[in-house]
C-alpha cells in the first residue's frame, strides 16, 4: 500500500469537474438563499423548511440512481458496452417511477408543516415553493441518468457546463418571479421553486441534446432497441442504489431536518442555521468530488481485475481526502466572518452563522474521510455496509447528542442550533472510522481471493 503520485493526479483530473458541477449546482442554493433573504427573514425561514423537506427526498431518490456510475464504471473498465446500455435504459424506467413516488409525497407536506408548529405565513410560503418544485422532478431524474452514465465513461466534463447554463437561468428566473418582473406575480420566496423547475427541466433536455450528439456517449445508440423492463437489471440497480440512498437520506435529514426542530425558536434561529448550512454545502462539495471521482476511478480499475493497483488506489484516495479537508477547514475559518455578511444584513443571523461555521471547520476531516470511504464501496459495489453505518452515526450518535445538546439542560444549558452542529461533528467522525474499517475489511478480503 503505496501513495501514488500518478494516481493522484489521475483522481483530480476526474474530479475537478465534478466539483465545479457540484459548486454550480450548490450556488444555485446559494443564490435562493441570498435572494430569498433579501425580501424578509420569513421568506428565508420558509425556503428553509421547504428545502429541509425536499432536499432529502430528491437526492434520496437520486442517489439510487447514482448505482449506475458504479456499475457503468465497471463495465466500461472490462469494456462492456452492451452492459452500459442496459444500464442507462432501465436507469430511465427507474427514473420515472421514482419521481411519480416523489410527486405523491409532496402533497402530505401540509400536514407536516402543521404538525411542527410552523407559523402559518411561514408554511404557505413553504408550500408553495414545493408545489413549484415537484413538477421538475422527473427531469431532475432523468438528467441524474444521462449524467452517472457519462461520468461512469470517465467524461465528467459536461455536467459542469450544463451546471453554469442552470446558474445563469437560475439567478435571472429567481429575479423574475421573486420579484415581480416582467409582468410576472411577486411570489417572494416560493419564486424560487419556479425557478429551480425553470432550470431542471433546461439542464435535463441540454443534457439529452449533448449525448445524441456525442461520438462518446453515442446516444442515439443508447436510446436504440429500447427493452422492456428488466426485473433483474432493475433490482441489481435498485439493491446497490438503496443503501446509497439511504445514506444520503440520513445525512441529509441530519442538516435539513434542523430547521423542523429549531422553528419554534424564531426566524433568527432557523435564518441562522440556514447560512451556515448554505455555507457548508459549498464546502462539501470538495470532498464529495472526490468522492464521486473516487467511485468512477475504483469502478474501472475493480473492472479490470487488478487488486494491488486497486489498493494502491484505495490509499491515495484517503490521502488526498486528508489533504482537501485541511484546506478547506483552514480557508473556511479565515473568510467566515465576511461569508455570512455576503448572506444578510441582520447582525443577530450573521453572527449566528458565523460561530456556526466554526463548528463546520471541525468536521472537515471526518467528513472528507468518510465520503472518500463511501466512494470506495461505491467502486467496488459493495454498498451493503453503509445504510447500518450512516442510519447509526448520523442519527442514533449524532442527532440524539445534537437534540440533547441544543434543545435541554441535560449535559449543558440548552445551546440551541450549535448543540446541533456539535452532534454533526460526533456523528460524522463515527461514520468515518466505521466506513474506512469496511473498505479494509474488503480490501483484505479481495487480496485473499486474488492470491488464493
Amino acid at each position: 500500500m503505496k501513495f501514488e503520485l500518478w494516481e493522484a493526479k489521475r483522481l483530480v483530473r476526474l474530479a475537478t469537474p465534478v466539483f465545479l458541477a457540484q459548486v454550480t449546482l450548490v450556488l444555485m442554493s446559494v443564490v435562493d438563499t441570498m435572494m430569498a433573504g433579501q425580501v424578509s427573514p420569513s421568506d428565508l425561514a420558509a425556503l428553509s423548511i421547504a428545502t429541509g423537506v425536499m432536499n432529502p427526498l430528491m437526492f434520496s431518490l437520486q442517489s439510487i440512481l447514482l448505482a449506475i456510475t458504479s456499475l457503468v464504471a465497471h463495465s466500461y473498465g472490462a469494456k462492456d458496452q452492451s452492459s452500459i446500455k442496459r444500464f442507462f435504459q432501465q436507469g430511465l424506467y427507474l427514473a420515472v417511477a421514482l419521481s411519480s413516488l416523489g410527486f405523491v409525497a409532496s402533497y402530505f407536506t401540509p400536514g407536516l408543516f402543521a404538525s411542527i408548529g410552523t407559523e402559518p405565513h411561514i408554511a404557505q410560503l413553504a408550500q408553495d415553493y414545493i408545489d413549484y418544485v415537484k413538477y421538475g422532478l422527473v427531469a431532475f431524474l432523468v438528467f441524474s441518468v444521462y449524467r452517472n452514465v457519462t461520468e461512469g465513461m470517465g467524461n465528467t466534463k459536461v455536467a459542469f457546463y450544463i451546471g453554469v447554463l442552470g446558474l445563469c437561468i437560475n439567478v435571472v428566473a429567481n429575479y423574475i418571479f421573486i420579484y415581480g418582473k416582467l409582468g410576472m406575480p411577486a411570489l417572494g420566496g416560493a419564486g424560487c421553486g419556479v425557478a429551480t423547475s425553470i432550470v431542471i427541466w433546461t439542464m435535463a433536455i441540454t443534457q439529452i441534446c449533448y449525448s445524441l450528439k456525442s461520438k462518446t456517449i453515442n446516444g442515439k445508440w443508447l436510446l436504440s432497441d429500447f427493452m422492456r423492463p428488466h426485473k433483474e437489471t432493475l433490482l441489481q440497480i435498485f439493491k446497490l442504489g438503496l443503501p446509497i440512498s439511504f445514506a444520503t437520506f440520513f445525512e441529509v435529514t441530519l442538516f435539513a431536518c434542523i430547521p423542523l426542530f429549531i422553528a419554534d425558536l424564531g426566524a433568527v434561529a432557523v435564518s441562522g442555521h440556514q447560512v451556515a448550512a448554505s455555507v457548508t454545502m459549498i464546502l462539501f462539495m470538495l470532498p464529495l468530488s472526490l468522492s464521486m471521482a473516487i467511485g468512477i476511478r475504483i469502478g474501472n480499475i475493480s473492472g479490470q481485475n487488478d487488486v494491488p493497483k486497486l489498493v494502491n488506489s484505495t490509499f491515495t484516495s484517503f490521502m488526498l481526502a486528508i489533504v482537501i479537508a485541511a484546506f478547506v477547514a483552514l480557508a473556511t475559518y479565515i473568510v467566515r466572518d465576511d461569508i455570512s455578511w455576503l448572506y444578510t444584513q441582520e447582525k443577530e443571523v450573521a453572527l449566528l452563522a458565523s460561530s456556526i461555521i466554526v463548528l463546520a471547520c471541525v468536521y472537515q476531516l471526518p467528513d472528507a474521510l468518510q465520503v472518500a470511504a463511501n466512494g470506495v464501496l461505491r467502486g467496488l459495489r459493495y454498498t451493503k455496509p453503509i445504510t447500518g453505518v450512516t442510519f447509526f452515526s448520523y442519527w442514533i450518535i449524532g442527532f440524539t447528542l445534537g437534540y440533547v445538546l441544543a434543545k435541554t439542560d441535560l449535559i449543558v444549558p440548552a445551546m440551541g442550533p450549535t448543540g446541533f452542529w456539535v452532534g454533526i461533528i460526533v456523528g460524522l467522525s463515527v461514520a468515518a472510522i466505521l466506513l474506512i474499517y469496511f473498505v479494509r475489511r474488503k480490501l483484505v478480503e479481495m487480496q485473499a481471493t486474488s492470491s488464493a
